[in-house]
């Protein structure tokens, strides 16, 4: 095997190493949240995946402090809620989960995610 074909050989394992761990290597950060938390919007949502409990009210407060049109609105499709989310203000949505499991909110358009996570 000649230097050229080993040389492209490593970046081409490196390349998918790194692809591996840049997209499917992040662990999400999960935050167990009693009564309420502040959600930052801001590239994303920090934290990404939230855990509540079942049956008990709790506060999610969105704070925008990014000017992307794209997170001018937060959907929570599982809830059937959609909120603009105005920049640098809180918005504050109540959650009362009747069942427990994986629910995902969104952006407005789709291409910003977070989690919450129901439990017993």
């Amino acid at each position: 095997m000649s230097p050229d074909k080993i040389i492209v050989a490593i970046a081409s394992i490196l390349g998918v190493g790194f692809t591996y761990w840049f997209f499917l290597g992040k662990k999400e950060k999960e935050v167990q949240v009693s009564d309420a938390v502040d959600i930052i919007v801001d590239g994303g949502y920090t934290p990404e995946a939230i855990s509540i409990a079942k049956g008990k009210t709790t506060k999610l407060n969105f704070i925008r402090r990014d000017p992307t049109a794209c997170l001018e609105e937060v959907v929570l499709g599982d809830f059937k809620i959609r909120r603009q989310l105005p920049l640098n203000q809180k918005v504050t949505i109540e959650l009362t989960p009747q069942r427990s499991g994986e629910f995902t909110y969104s952006c407005g358009m789709g291409m910003y995610h977070g989690k919450i996570i129901v439990t017993e």
